[in-house]
Parts: C-alpha cells; sequence; structure tokens
C-alpha cells in the first residue's frame, strides 16, 4: 500500500470531492426546506454519512454553508498559476475570472447560487464570515500573482500595491457586472469584459482630460 507524500494529494483531491458533494447536499435542503430548518444530521443522510464523519469536514453547519468559498479560493489561484508567465496580469485576471462566470450562469446552478446567496446576506454571523472568506480569496490570489511573478523572473517589490490593487479592481469588476447583469439582464461575461476594458483604459489614460 502506497503511503506518504505521494498519496497526499490523493487523499486532498478525495476531501476536496466529499466536501464538494456535502456542499451540493446542503445548499439543495437549504433552498428546499430553509437554512435553520435544515440539520446536520439531515445533510449528513443526504450523502449516506454518519453525523460523527461530516465532522470531519466541516466544524459547522455555518462552516459548510461559506466551503464553496474556501474551495473558490483553490479553484481561482490554479487557474491563474495555470495561465502563460508572460500574459499581462490584468488579462489573466479575467480569464481567471470565468469559471465564475460560467458558474453564475449556469442555469441548473445560478438559482441555487441565488438563494445561497440571500441565506448569507441576511445572517448577520454568516455574512461576516462571508467577508472574511473574501478578504481571504484575494489574499490568495494576490499571494498567487507575486510567485507567479517571481517565477517568471519579474517580481514585485515586496513593499508594491501592484497585485493586491489589481486584484481587488477585479473583483469590484465582478461585483459592478453581477449587479448590473441582475438589473438589465444582459450578459454577466460582456458586462464583466467591458468593466475590464474601460478601467484598463482609464488607468492608462492622461491624468486629466484634454483641454
Amino acid at each position: 500500500m502506497t503511503s506518504g507524500p505521494a498519496s497526499s494529494p490523493l487523499r486532498e483531491r478525495t476531501r476536496r470531492a466529499v466536501r464538494a458533494e456535502l456542499i451540493d447536499a446542503a445548499q439543495d435542503l437549504f433552498v428546499a426546506q430553509g437554512y435553520e430548518g435544515t440539520t446536520v444530521d439531515q445533510i449528513a443522510a443526504a450523502v449516506g454519512m454518519s453525523r460523527r464523519s461530516f465532522f470531519r469536514y466541516f466544524a459547522s453547519k455555518d462552516d459548510l454553508v461559506l466551503g464553496k468559498y474556501d474551495a473558490m479560493a483553490d479553484q481561482l489561484v490554479e487557474a491563474l498559476h495555470s495561465r502563460p508567465s508572460d500574459e499581462p496580469l490584468w488579462v489573466s485576471l479575467r480569464r481567471v475570472l470565468d469559471g465564475v462566470v460560467d458558474y453564475a450562469t449556469d442555469p441548473t446552478k445560478a438559482p441555487r447560487m441565488a438563494a445561497m446567496e440571500r441565506i448569507v446576506q441576511t445572517n448577520d454571523a454568516l455574512r461576516a464570515s462571508y467577508l472574511q472568506r473574501l478578504d481571504a480569496i484575494q489574499g490568495a490570489l494576490v499571494t498567487a500573482a507575486r510567485e507567479r511573478a517571481r517565477a517568471s523572473g519579474h517580481a514585485w517589490d515586496d513593499a508594491s500595491p501592484a497585485p493586491a490593487a489589481a486584484v481587488g479592481a477585479a473583483f469590484a469588476c465582478v461585483r459592478t457586472a453581477n449587479d448590473l447583469a441582475a438589473s438589465t439582464g444582459l450578459s454577466l461575461s460582456d458586462l464583466l469584459d467591458d468593466a475590464f476594458s474601460q478601467l484598463g483604459a482609464v488607468v492608462s489614460a492622461p491624468a486629466g482630460p484634454p483641454a
């Protein structure tokens, strides 16, 4: 039987798969019967798991609700590292966000995503934890951006705000495009492209308007 470091990636992939299965099952239950009306026992039973086994993957029901954001951080970091090393960071960030757009516009996933967002935004404790997770996602991407630049031989100075500013601006574009998509019915992908393009133009424009 193989053990040790070589088997660690497999164990981690298995753990991620089980966590994802629990999140999917829980979200279905939350949508069907409400967050408060759903118990850990019901979530565990939905995937054929014991309550004790559930707590091997999540510390609580609240932790499970926010678990998708932990998974999102891993996915976004992996996506950024997979982009060409000579690609401008701003371009890479837009392409990294394709996965978010695909999830948000998937007709089978979007209604459940919207329902989960309502649950998070109407629960003070969950909302506070969500904001912490969001900061963590951005922090992970900033770290990945620095690592990627260092690997290509174009590292930023440790005090440079550039990667953090770029990641923060990218997330601001997502929020803006998502709000516009919800209010206008226009394509989220097109709106995000437009937001990235226009912000890029603003940043590179002269300091003031022409005389």
